[in-house]
């Protein structure tokens, strides 16, 4: 029906009234929604006109009602008869005089009694297609109770509403099924279920929603024929009308849907074939389907829109343990919440089962449900709801027995995995099987979601998945079989870590690593883009690796593989995590009783020490390092501790004394022919020589360090004697070689990723930019010098701050100040 039409029930009185609409008296003729509608249109014709619009939008409507525009253009269209309350809100809203609201809600319940009156001809409905709406045709109202004080889910409940066309905004076409597919104990259902009771009148002629037991503690799975058997008796089909036969069955039940405005809910489906037959084809209606599998066949074939439900963000998981146990509660003990928080893994199901608990014991501080937490000799012993479907464990084991053995031995393993995830060559050295047949049995843990590909051939599983894997580990997998999958795993990140170590600092001496346990397939890393890449995906899980390896008791591999970690997490100033693995790395070599891994973390400690301002614990270490190194007769060790300890005297202003470890570190390293050490000492000799003052040694020295590094190739120590260069020439005067000098160090710290030592050498270009009058480019420099110090979350950014706020203060040129 055009706007244009006057629709019955209808019409006009004179035209310069402004309240010229009236309804026909009692408004009888108005018998189908379609011609309601037109009186909506009509009423928001004239609104529009009396506040000077062209028209009033759906959008402004949306806004003044907190409907969605998809719902509200429906009830124009004449698609769906609005709810008496929201009708009566609406023609309010749309400035119905109070007679004239009288008279609508008059006919709109007129429209209701006949759409529902027996044994009369089918009133139409105006939908695309010619569909009508039988008064024989029951309207079944199936879905269960949504849960109170649902929270959260923003992103999943827009992707819905805009996969089924509720928002009424542009982009991709709507479409009639979709997924929600997601972990165990992820709230598919719980999601699934407020979105439908959100959108049910949408469809006026019923929701459907079964539980298809896809995952059943039972076994028990519904299969098709009893779903839909089950769907013809909600629409009261007789018995003896109902075929025998599945095929026929389907057909009846989506005859029955034909034309007509329906929700289908399949819930907890097995796979895609469990849920065919009961899709519908009728494009106004929409089926949604939750399962723990991906439904990837859906997508594929049927053209099923895919909607993932991960674990909560941390603020919904606040507010939904607030929901539980209220938030004065919460604001009482909110470190134990936090921690609630954690060891939950943001899993809906587990803090549900914590809120209970809470809830039934309001007496108990939520301190004492954290420590019960903490202190549970599994971790999943805690989480038990007193039945199956509360049972965290349980709910695990229904998507656990569905896998294939190879698969389920590969997600057991993931417990003996030092976390958070691991790529295709790792789970295949964990599992000691050949790699090209490890990506198809990740796939199937992924298309269970007892795994999740965070990026591109990357897996993980939260910290409840791998507390339960790790107990099917023990409880099926041997003792010497777990650890003999502990030591793949961390021969794995060791060998292929010590070769990109290498590869970022090639003036290193390699660790003698024992060989690896047979089935570990390292990763082939031949250059240094290739190992910068991998040490910027790897090094969370090369940290877990230090704690995992000192907990199971491989204590050769705590300080070995801490040894790679320095150059990678220095560059990037990550000091307190490197801190944290020396400290693991030198208690691990102290119980193995491994001297010359306890000179390396002794050292290396001490390096990231100074760094963080603790020097005379620094000290200690250093000096412990040489005693350790002398007693070994290790002479390039002394010199590197040397070097190191020289470094710190440096930084704290102590030259004379940084001059004569230099100085000591330059003798050993050219008695033991290290060409690489050499050149390291040679310019921390000269840095010395010209913090003193003493610009033409310091220049010599710095040269012949410069012509080594050309021999040995290593970047960052020629990007360091770059540095040292440009800073002589800046103790000369002559800024303009200064900053030429400091530009050829930055672009090599930039190739080797080398941050922190980028902005060091940004705020000193600065200075120089500065003293030769370039007062804007100083800025500009200072200003990316701070950039880097804020990512890194390092004190320095400060000091060029403070230099930066004294040159915005100078006197501008040529102003007279």
């Amino acid at each position: 029906m055009s706007d244009q039409r006057v629709p019955p029930g209808a019409r006009q009185a004179s035209q310069g009234s402004p309240g010229a609409f009236e309804v026909a008296r009692g408004g009888a003729e108005a018998q189908t929604v379609h011609d309601l509608a037109g009186l909506l249109r009509q009423l928001r014709r004239r609104e529009a006109r009396q506040q000077g619009e062209t028209r009033l939008t759906y959008r402004q409507l949306a806004a003044k009602t907190g409907w969605s525009r998809g719902i509200i253009g429906e009830y124009f269209a004449g698609n769906i008869l609005p709810p008496p309350e929201r009708f009566d809100a609406l023609i309010r809203l749309l400035g119905a005089t109070p007679s004239e609201q009288g008279m609508l809600a008059t006919a709109r319940d007129r429209v209701e009694e006949l759409r529902r009156r027996p044994n009369r001809d089918p009133v139409p409905t105006g939908r695309p297609g010619g569909g009508t709406t039988s008064a024989r045709f029951p309207v079944p109202r199936q879905l269960p109770p949504a849960l109170p004080g649902f929270i959260g889910r923003i992103s999943q409940l827009a992707q819905l509403d805009a996969a089924s066309g509720a928002c009424g905004d542009g982009g991709m076409a709507p479409v009639t099924v979709m997924t929600l597919s997601g972990t165990a104990g992820v709230g598919k259902t719980t999601l699934a279920v407020y979105w439908a009771h959100r959108v049910a009148d949408r469809f006026p002629d019923g929701q459907f929603y079964v539980d298809l037991r896809g995952f059943d503690s039972t076994g028990s799975v519904m299969t098709p024929v009893e779903a839909v058997r089950g769907f013809l008796e909600a629409l009261e089909v007789p018995p003896e009308r109902i075929p025998t036969h599945l095929p026929a069955q389907v057909g009846l039940y989506r005859s029955l849907l034909a034309g007509r405005r329906m929700l289908v809910l399949l819930d907890n489906a097995r796979d895609a074939d469990h849920v065919r037959p009961l899709l519908v084809g009728n494009p106004s209606c929409v089926v949604l389907v939750t399962s723990r599998n991906r439904l990837a066949g859906l997508v594929a074939a049927e053209g099923a829109r895919p909607i993932g439900v991960d674990l909560l963000s941390t603020a919904e998981a606040w507010q939904l343990l607030a929901r539980r146990l209220g938030t004065d509660r919460l604001a009482v003990e909110p470190s134990a919440v936090d921690e609630i928080i954690e060891r939950c893994a943001r899993l809906p199901l587990a803090l549900a089962v914590l809120a209970a608990r809470g809830a039934a014991n309001p007496a108990f501080p939520l301190t004492t449900l954290a420590a019960e937490l903490r202190e549970a000799p599994r971790p999943l012993d805690s989480l038990d709801g007193g039945d199956a479907g509360t049972d965290v464990q349980a709910v695990f084991s229904w998507s656990y027995r569905s896998l294939t053995p190879a698969a389920a031995r590969l997600f057991r393993l993931f417990g003996c995995h030092s976390g958070p995830e691991l790529g295709v060559a790792a789970a295949a050295s964990l599992a000691g099987l050949p790699r090209d047949q490890v990506p198809r049995l990740l796939a199937e843990l992924a298309h269970a979601h007892l795994v999740t590909e965070h990026a591109s051939g990357r897996f993980g599983a939260h910290d409840l998945l791998r507390a339960y894997a790790a107990e099917q580990a023990e409880r099926l997998e041997p003792a010497q079989e777990r650890r003999a999958a502990i030591r793949r795993g961390l021969d794995h990140y060791l060998h292929t870590a010590h070769a990109a170590a290498l590869l970022l600092q090639p003036g290193r001496d390699p660790v003698a690593l024992a060989a690896a346990a047979p089935g570990v397939l390292p990763e082939e890393i031949t250059d240094h883009p290739q190992a910068l890449a991998w040490f910027t995906v790897e090094y969370p899980v090369l940290l877990a690796a230090v704690t995992h390896a000192r907990r199971a008791g491989f204590d050769g591999h705590v300080w070995q593989l801490a040894w790679t970690l320095v150059d990678f997490l220095q560059r990037r100033g990550r000091w307190p995590d490197l801190a944290v693995a020396q400290r693991t790395a030198l208690a691990g070599a102290v119980r193995a009783g491994d001297r010359h891994g306890q000179a390396n973390a002794h050292r290396d400690l001490a390096r990231v020490l100074s760094r963080l301002g603790q020097v005379d614990e620094a000290a200690r270490n250093y000096r412990q390092a040489l005693v350790i190194s002398e007693g070994l007769g290790d002479h390039t060790g002394q010199a590197r501790t040397h070097r190191a300890f020289g470094a710190m005297l440096d930084w704290l202003g102590r030259y004379a004394e940084a001059l004569d470890h230099a100085q000591r570190a330059l003798a050993l390293y050219r008695a033991a022919g290290h060409l690489a050490g050499e050149a390291s000492a040679r310019n921390a000799v000269g840095w010395a020589h010209a913090q003193l003052g003493q610009y033409a040694p310091a220049l010599a020295h710095c040269e012949q360090a410069l012509a080594l590094l050309r021999r040995t190739g290593d970047r960052h120590g020629e990007a360091n004697t770059w540095d040292s260069v440009g800073f002589i020439h800046a103790r000369l005067d002559d800024h303009h070689q200064a900053i030429r000098c400091y530009g050829r160090a930055l672009a090599l710290y930039r190739r080797i990723g080398d941050r922190y030592d980028e902005a060091d050498t940004l705020s000193r270009m600065g200075e120089s930019r500065h003293m030769a009058g370039d007062v804007a480019g100083a800025t500009r420099t200072w200003r990316r010098a701070v950039g880097i110090f804020d990512d890194l979350g390092h004190p320095d950014g400060e000091r060029v701050r403070d230099l930066l706020t004294r040159t915005a203060s100078e006197p501008c040129p040529g102003s007279g100040r």
